[in-house]
């Protein structure tokens, strides 16, 4: 009986070995056409023998590395949705496009145009999407969505070269209360405007302070457009009019993204208000070079161009541009006493008259419950009087621990330089290298219930703008090119806030950002390098 199981074991080696040897049967991917002359009793395998409807279509069930292509510059009325039946293979992924000349579009009165359903390995490119437009306009135009209970999240999904408009959301990327959302998700070359409440929303469970949960990983947004996205103003419970916002993500990289023109319908009593590009409930998520202007709210909060919104870690803004932003220009914001907003870094931005509606909060704010561990490093934030009144080039508010201001270069107009509420010490926010410039009327600073004219009587009553027994502040003509107080209307006019000489340069002070800050941008908004000695503000000089 040894002999006899010995040798059947000897014969399974053998069958395995030459399974091993064998390559895997690979089934030829399919493509099928869909046209505006098309018959949908047709094979559909070729233009010339496309079909008609979405409706046909979206029976074929799609394997990996089949293609579905609609004709380029026909509409079609319907929906496409692949399921946890198809694709699923990021190595070939479904590929939902667009031939001959030109992109189709999708026309869908009810619901998404296009669904990804608990499922991977999907290209959707070269495609328009439109909805209603109305506010039976209830789902997202490309709708990714799961709702998983468990495994391994759906992987390789890509969305490129699509405009979609007339949706409540442009695309979402969702998940259920379960938590296993997404992974390796890219959107690239896409504009998103005319959605009622966001251009692009990445969303998942509740947050869970002590477990936390981020339902999808490593997404990235690139040449992402999102404007014109206008809110609802009868969403009295909720903000609506967002550009981009990113939650429930662990790992998410925006680069030369844009939110403008946003939020313009927003209710006026909401809760919350829309923002430009925001993150919240998110871990190790950067934004960089990229652009916010115009953003607004209908309520008296928000309307900002970028924020670190509650329960965000590990996080960064940097070699950003924000001009026109109703509320502040660059903020971080924290509800909840519970340990959740920290190791985050804002630096190397430009906040160009920001505040225009809402000029309390600030160009650069921080407020909230509990922030720990934040940088504020190396921006340039530039102020004039806003038509809503006076406010202040950095606004901090209490609930702030082990927090740094440092090396940012701060111009106003008639309206203090710096706004903070009673109690914080060089413990809870320590200011050093800052270089406050006065451009019009007398210099300011409101500390608590004092105010400053002089950044010596500041420095002597409060502590701030010291290191080391000696002073580091400073108050000198940064030379800008665009004059004093040099106004930005456009992303065009961003050249006038560029140093033209080298009074700041090498004048930062040198120390250490908190402990998992993430580090610095090493460019600039233009794109240019900084050099090795630490500079006052974000922008390399001329």
């Amino acid at each position: 009986m040894r002999g006899a199981a010995l040798a059947v074991t000897v014969g399974l080696a053998v069958v395995a070995a030459g399974c091993a040897a064998t390559p895997h049967y690979v089934p030829p991917a399919h493509t099928y056409y869909v046209a505006r002359d098309g018959d949908d009793g047709a094979a559909g395998t070729s233009p010339g023998t496309a079909w008609r409807t979405l409706d046909r279509a979206d029976r074929a069930g799609l394997a990996p590395g089949d293609r579905l292509l609609l004709e380029g510059g026909a509409r079609f009325t319907g929906s496409v949705t692949v399921g946890p039946k198809d694709a699923g293979d990021a190595g070939r992924p479904v590929v939902l496009g667009s031939f001959g000349s030109g992109r189709a579009t999708i026309d869908s009165p009810a619901g998404p145009a296009v669904s990804v359903y608990d499922t991977g390995g999907v290209q959707v490119r070269d495609l328009e999407l439109r909805g209603s437009g109305t506010s039976r306009a209830r789902d997202a135009g490309l709708n990714l969505y799961s709702d998983l209970d468990g495994g391994d999240r759906p992987a390789g999904v890509s969305v490129s070269d699509v405009d979609v408009a007339g949706f409540r959301v442009g695309v979402a990327v969702g998940a259920s209360a379960h938590g296993v959302g997404f992974r390796d998700v890219a959107v690239r070359r896409a504009a998103l405007h005319g959605n009622t409440d966001a251009g692009f929303l990445a969303y998942g469970p509740g947050f869970k302070p002590a477990r936390p949960v981020y339902a999808h990983a490593d997404l990235t947004l690139d040449s992402v457009t999102a404007y014109g996205n206008p809110g609802d103003p009868r969403a009295h419970d909720r903000h609506t009019g967002d550009g981009i916002v990113v939650g429930s993500v662990r790992g998410a990289t925006l680069r030369h993204v844009a939110a403008h023109d946003n939020g313009a319908r927003a209710a006026s009593d909401a809760p919350e208000g829309p923002v430009g590009v925001w993150a919240y409930d998110a871990t190790r998520v950067v934004v960089e070079h990229s652009l916010a202007y115009r953003n607004h709210t209908g309520s008296a909060v928000d309307g900002a161009g970028f924020g670190l919104d509650s329960n965000v870690s590990d996080s960064a803004l940097r070699g950003n541009l924000a001009f026109d932003n109703d509320g502040p220009g660059f903020y971080a914001y924290q509800r909840w006493v519970n340990g959740a907003h920290l190791r985050n870094t804002i630096s190397h931005n430009i906040s160009a008259d920001d505040g225009r509606a809402l000029p309390g909060h600030g160009a650069i704010a921080v407020y909230g419950e509990d922030i720990r561990d934040l940088a504020v490093v190396q921006n340039t934030v530039v102020l004039s009087r806003s038509p809503a009144g006076a406010g202040p080039a950095l606004r901090l508010q209490s609930g702030e621990r082990g927090v740094v201001v440092r090396n940012n270069l701060l111009v106003t107009g008639d309206v203090p330089l710096v706004v903070a509420d009673p109690g914080l010490g060089p413990s809870n926010v320590a200011l050093q290298g800052n270089n406050y410039r006065s451009a019009k009327g007398d210099w300011q600073v409101h500390w608590g219930a004092e105010q400053y004219g002089s950044l010596a009587a500041w420095q002597a009553a409060t502590g701030q703008e010291m290191h080391g027994g000696g002073a580091v502040g400073l108050d000198v003509d940064p030379c800008l090119a665009g004059g004093e107080l040099p106004r930005i209307a456009s992303p065009d006019d961003a050249p006038r806030v560029v140093p033209t000489c080298d009074a700041l340069a090498g004048q930062g002070v040198d120390l250490p950002l908190p402990d998992g800050a993430p580090p610095a941008g090493g460019t600039d908004w233009f794109g240019r390098s900084f050099g090795a000695a630490p500079q006052v503000g974000g922008v390399v000089p001329r």
